[in-house]
């Protein structure tokens, strides 16, 4: 099923009546369209004026699945391949799984997560088998009323992943999954929740990418997790996308008391991108969130984290690396509270920017509220600035201007890319070098 057209309650039926839904979704479904009927576009979104959604593909029904990369249909290898991404796949990838558009179509997780109880599912399928679970959590982390575009997400959400960790349970390899935006005048709403229950702990990494395209498509994800007590979390997220692509992109975790949660994500290409990874921290909570991007020829990018200091004890480190070059523009935008009653808490934020000319712009808007007098928070920004003593000084080594820039922004990034595992950093320093020639998207 191809579905073209305006947003309205026939076709979020029609979407939940394809997908074999309980009520309760059926429901939430429509409400949160009648939320986004009634909610006014942010005003500080960029560029989301473009988004015609009566013109956009809201869903496409694939149904395929596939067990080995020589199972996939050759349509979908073409666009790895593309990428150069099937070498990775099969030297590194401990559990993949990818969503084509709307639907997953390959899941490859190791044996080993079944065997240690953990489930990880596609997400209409964790609804249709678990709905008691993923309905305990399933928009609770995320609420639909955030703002208008989560409410959109909510009434059109497909494909996406589900992973619950047991209790105790340590997984000590990554898990991953692929998001693929493969045709032009796309809208992509894919969901994932990830459950990480008292004292587990797992890795989850999630790659977006899209190719070349005439005309713009629109992503609107959402990442829900939930860290129950003493618990960990780390997710990774690498998103590759063309110039086309309108990125807005909702993150948020809830972590219980003594939990900890690290958020490291890093963006290239794309129109515009609005990421802003958010914690809600209990006692003793911890949480690290570490964003980075590159603005490019003319790009807007926009990124920073929210977090919500409740219990007593909790700390939080938020480090943000910006470069923006060819006129391109840089944000970071970021949200600090400390409720009353979170005695000792402690927050750092850090945020670098750099500016590879005259053209190129950054803003930094941070915005803190604190309401509890024995917290300590620490906030620093710097700007820096590529200068001809430093391109002449490359030059003379032998290196061309894009070369020189390609090498520059690699060092500034490097403490940061030194947080992606080997094979995802190998891979963004090779779009980074693709990048600075003009190669990319």
């Amino acid at each position: 099923m191809r579905t073209v057209g305006k947003v309205e309650r026939s076709l979020v039926e029609e979407i939940s009546r394809k997908k074999g839904e309980p009520e309760w979704m059926r429901q939430l479904r429509l409400q949160s369209l009648e939320l986004f009927e009634k909610m006014r576009d942010p005003v500080w979104i960029k560029g989301i004026d473009e988004v015609d959604l009566d013109k956009l593909v809201l869903y496409e029904d694939v149904e395929v699945r596939a067990d080995k990369w020589e199972e996939l249909p050759d349509e979908i290898r073409r666009f790895y391949e593309e990428l150069n991404l099937p070498e990775m796949e099969k030297k590194f990838l401990a559990g993949l799984s990818t969503s084509f558009d709307s639907e997953i179509v390959y899941s490859r997780a190791k044996e080993m997560l079944e065997e240690r109880g953990v489930i990880m599912l596609p997400m209409e399928e964790a609804v249709r088998r678990y709905p008691e679970m993923v309905r305990k959590y399933f928009g609770r982390v995320f609420p639909p009323a955030t703002h208008k575009y989560a409410a959109l997400h909510y009434a059109l959400w497909s494909g996406g992943v589900f992973v619950y960790v047991p209790k105790n349970v340590k997984i000590e390899f990554p898990v991953e999954a692929f998001f693929l935006i493969s045709s032009e005048m796309f809208a992509q709403f894919e969901h994932s929740l990830i459950v990480v229950d008292e004292g587990a702990s797992i890795h989850f990494i999630e790659g977006c990418s899209s190719p070349q395209f005439r005309k713009f498509s629109f992503h609107d994800g959402v990442v829900e997790a939930y860290v129950h007590k003493n618990a960990h979390l780390k997710f990774t997220t690498v998103q590759n996308w063309s110039r086309d692509i309108i990125n807005f992109n909702n993150k948020r975790a809830i972590v219980e008391e003594n939990g900890s949660v690290e958020w490291v994500e890093g963006a290239f290409g794309s129109k515009a991108s609005f990421v802003y990874p958010s914690v809600t921290l209990q006692k003793n909570a911890r949480a690290r969130v570490t964003n980075f991007s590159i603005s490019h020829q003319g790009e807007w990018k926009e990124s920073g984290s929210k977090v919500f200091h409740l219990g007593e004890g909790s700390r939080s480190t938020v480090i943000s690396k910006t470069i923006s070059t060819g006129d391109g523009v840089s944000v970071y935008r970021g949200l600090l509270r400390i409720n009353k009653g979170a005695k000792h808490a402690f927050s750092a934020i850090s945020c670098d920017s750099l500016l590879m000319d005259e053209e190129s712009k950054t803003f930094t808007y941070p915005h803190n509220q604190i309401e509890e007098e024995t917290a300590r928070v620490s906030y620093e920004a710097t700007t820096s600035f590529l200068t001809e003593e430093q391109m002449f000084y490359m030059n003379s080594r032998g290196l061309d201007e894009d070369a020189a820039k390609a090498m520059i922004a690699l060092g500034f990034l490097s403490d940061v890319v030194a947080e992606l595992p080997p094979e995802y950093s190998a891979v963004f320093r090779k779009v980074l070098e693709y990048d600075f020639r003009g190669s990319v998207g």
